[in-house]
């Protein structure tokens, strides 16, 4: 039996006492489990009564595994074996996180940038499959991989149809175009679950069976667990995980997650796209902040912050302070946090399946790629930073560094600062090291996300949670651009449409935004990395974090 428990302390346990008598007597468990949409109410029925499938997928899911394991073998007969996934959100977290925990490769592709793009094409092509994840297959950054990967195969002399495999609704465009075109294979998956909620269908997978994961046994250990999670009972784990995520009094609104030792690889990054852009809307929600251990956060003491501590299935000791510890089997954690998510929709009084402000950004960045304007001018020029942003925010900043702490002057008590990093996250990864540095800086939370890749997750809660948020957005100066064949755009000009109309929504949401643009990456990510870690030190030497 796939073990998993729940083990909270301070608020966490808290909201557990609080809150699981109703949930137990208003029987949420066995309603969610028997896809009763009304538990959400009435405007949110509609929606509900078509995101459900997540509840029951065991035996679907399992009937996918002889044709991923036969086209596995075929492949690999024929001398393919590097799986490339193009998907974005849930379509690419959960396999990253299936097959980085497996300890297989499988290359993720969910960027926009040229740079990451190049390199992903580059890389071993002849030997070369990819999946491309889409429900609709509208998605504007995987159509585009899509359409350079059969560039690239047909370039390298290798038949392209032969070589791409399509995961998608049944019925939907893709789907229609996909077989029409004869790709190699098309597998379809459950239109009734949404795409944050899809790791356990074709989705998840496909990619990671076909690169080399046991996908056999994370459907056991889901499958383990889910008997149990229909139970109206105090012991439900996904009763007392949702009751911490959704039923502390006051909301604590900023979930720190941090691992130690969970030895599932990325699960914060999953938890946060699920959490975030379930909760986040109609100015509520919950958001989650992926953290290092010994993060600034862990030990603020701060009010609206609450800790989940990723731990080993073995692991016994109760967490301490305001927290819970979270441990058990991936295929368990996997439907027990979406089981838990929709629980917090019940106890927010939110739609846990829709995401109304997701597509604010996206017409913006079809708006600027429709109108190719030429970009804005900036304020200054600090060494090889442009800095951007509004005149009330700027103020007489004439540097990177009076800029940030100009950002960071924005910030409310109870607040949160967001990075957006419109960059390789490949290549460029070591940006993401300032995060902490920044929350040292501010003595507030802060996540940090990869653009285009968190517009699918976090970035709903940007707009629609709680307005607490201040961004600073990191673009970057392209070198040698892409093109995206039968696309009248170019993966560069795409990155920065994309970049720039998520600023436009958040500023027309009245949020604050700096952007800094690195007209010369190398030089740009060290000065910048050199003035926050600057900040930071001089944040300490105050008493602030």
């Amino acid at each position: 039996m796939a073990t998993l428990f729940v083990n909270a302390s301070g608020a966490a346990a808290e909201a557990i006492e609080r809150a699981i008598p109703e949930l137990v007597e208003e029987q949420v468990a066995s309603r969610i489990m028997a896809k009763d949409a009304t538990l959400w109410g009435p405007e949110s029925t509609s929606e509900a009564s078509v995101r459900l499938g997540w509840v029951d997928l065991i035996d679907a899911s399992r009937a996918l595994l002889p044709e991923i394991e036969q086209l596995q073998r075929d492949l690999s007969d024929e001398g393919v074996n590097h799986i490339v996934l193009c998907g974005m959100g849930g379509s690419s977290l959960a396999p990253e996180v299936i097959t980085r925990s497996a300890g297989v490769e499988l290359t993720v592709l969910d960027s926009t940038d040229p740079a990451q793009v190049r390199a992903a094409l580059a890389d071993r092509i002849e030997s070369t499959a990819i999946v491309v994840s889409s429900k609709s297959g509208s998605t504007v950054e995987t159509d585009s991989q899509r359409r350079a990967f059969e560039q690239a195969f047909a370039d390298a002399g290798v038949d392209a149809k032969s070589r791409v495999i399509i995961v998608t609704d049944p019925g939907s465009p893709l789907d229609e175009s996909a077989r029409a075109a004869g790709y190699r294979a098309v597998f379809n998956a459950d239109p009734n679950v949404g795409g944050r909620y899809s790791a356990l269908t074709a989705f998840g997978l496909v990619p990671s069976g076909l690169a080399g994961a046991d996908i056999a046994t994370l459907l056991d250990d889901a499958e383990s667990i889910s008997e149990f999670l229909a139970d109206d009972d105090a012991g439900n784990v996904g009763l007392r995980l949702g009751a911490v995520l959704g039923g502390t009094l006051p909301l604590r609104d900023k979930i720190v997650f941090v691992d130690e030792g969970s030895g599932i690889v990325g699960l914060g990054d999953w938890v946060e796209q699920l959490i975030a852009e379930s909760t986040g809307k109609l100015g509520t929600g919950v958001l989650p902040v992926v953290v290092e251990q010994d993060a600034p956060e862990l030990s603020s003491g701060a009010t609206d912050v609450l800790a989940v501590h990723l731990v080993s299935p073995e692991w016994s000791t109760e967490p301490s302070g305001d927290a819970i510890a979270v441990g058990g089997t991936l295929g368990s954690q996997l439907l027990v946090w979406e089981f838990a998510t929709a629980v917090a929709g019940r106890l927010l009084g939110i739609n846990p399946f829709d995401q109304p402000d997701v597509e604010a950004a996206k017409q913006a960045a079809r708006g600027l790629l429709d109108a190719q304007p030429e970009a804005s001018a900036p304020n200054f020029v600090d060494g090889a930073v442009e800095v951007r942003g509004s005149a009330a925010l700027l103020g007489s900043a004439t540097t990177v560094g009076e800029a940030l702490e100009a950002l960071f002057g924005t910030l409310e008590p109870n607040g949160y600062l967001a990075v957006h990093a419109y960059l390789d996250r490949i290549a460029e990864a070591p940006l993401a090291e300032v995060r902490p540095a920044l929350a040292r800086a501010t003595g507030r939370p802060v996540t940090f996300g990869w653009g285009p890749r968190f517009l699918h997750s976090t970035g709903q809660f940007h707009k629609g949670g709680t307005a607490v948020g201040t961004f600073l957005q990191v673009t970057g100066a392209t070198t040698e651009d892409l093109g995206i064949p039968e696309r009248p755009f170019t993966f560069g000009e795409l990155i920065a449409a994309q970049a720039a109309g998520d600023a436009q929504v958040l500023e027309d949401a009245g949020r604050p935004v700096l952007r800094l643009h690195l007209a010369d990456r190398a030089a740009g990510l060290k000065q910048l990395r050199d003035v926050v870690e600057h900040l930071s030190g001089r944040s300490v030497e105050n008493g602030n974090g």
